[in-house]
């Protein structure tokens, strides 16, 4: 139950540098020529399907879970988008808008970014943009493809379990949910909470996934989590049902870690 990989390499765009995307068709894509599919955008691209290519030779395995799931009847049959990353990746990762609220809050977090980077442009709304005005829209032509909110997802892990929450709140009527795994809050720990009180969408209409482990990085995000998670439950999600934040303990920030238990969130969007 593999399916198959394609590949577009250097996809260009007017909005951020050129990068390699992968998309990856369920077994029954061919063999169902009249049949469309939901789609997952997943960051990291190079990541998930090929250990040659990912960081330190571990992928997410998606093509292994994920067909797995189909085949038992866990998850619907979906097509996934992997965009690779670029040198620029926490400049296009890191949440744009919510630097955008009280001056000292900006600063402060503006201040981390460049220690952390050496500085440069944030770049995360041209990276949505061009997911939304120009990858999207090409998958929709090339592909056999369930456009609507309800059928199209997001996901990623570290920064890019920022930039998916950040996607589906710039752009609640695209996506229809969001998975963020080890999401890296302290990034934006001084910014975020206002930005989310005023632009997570109201349940009713969405699904979010968050989880995190215990270990190195993942060991620092427990009291962030929670404060998301408070909010979360303010805007009318139930835990179980259109949100779920899973605590793995002992688990390490890495791809090792999430091709463990990312069958917990493809099962969770995709679920019948």
């Amino acid at each position: 139950m593999l399916g198959e990989l394609r590949h577009h390499p250097a996809f260009a765009s007017r909005y951020v540098a050129p990068r390699n995307v992968d998309i990856w068709l369920p077994s029954g894509y061919q063999e169902t020529p009249d049949r469309s599919f939901p789609v997952i955008y997943m960051h990291d691209g190079q990541n998930l399907f090929d250990p040659k290519t990912s960081f330190l030779g571990v992928d997410w395995g998606i093509r292994e879970t994920l067909g797995r799931l189909i085949a038992e009847g866990r998850a619907r049959a979906a097509m996934v988008v992997g965009i690779w990353n670029t040198p620029r990746r926490i400049q296009e990762y890191l949440p744009q808008r919510p630097f955008e609220t009280s001056l000292w809050a900006q600063l402060r977090a503006r201040l981390r970014f460049i220690r952390w980077t050496g500085g440069g442009k944030l770049l995360s709304d041209n990276y949505l943009k061009f997911m939304v005005e120009e990858l999207k829209p090409f998958i929709e032509k090339e592909y056999r493809t369930l456009s609507n909110r309800e059928n199209t997802f997001i996901m990623g892990s570290s920064m890019g379990g920022l930039i998916s929450l950040y996607a589906l709140c710039e752009y609640p009527h695209v996506f229809g949910g969001a998975g963020c795994l080890s999401t890296h809050w302290p990034v934006v720990q001084e910014v975020i909470a206002s930005y989310l009180e005023k632009a997570l969408p109201t349940a009713g209409k969405h699904k979010l996934y968050f989880d995190y482990g215990t270990r190195t990085l993942d060991e620092t995000y427990e009291a962030y989590q929670k404060q998301v998670d408070r909010m979360v439950s303010a805007k009318g999600y139930r835990q179980g049902e259109d949100w779920l934040t899973r605590k793995f303990e002992g688990a390490e920030h890495g791809e090792r870690s999430w091709r463990e238990r990312v069958y917990i969130p493809l099962e969770f969007l995709l679920g019948r």
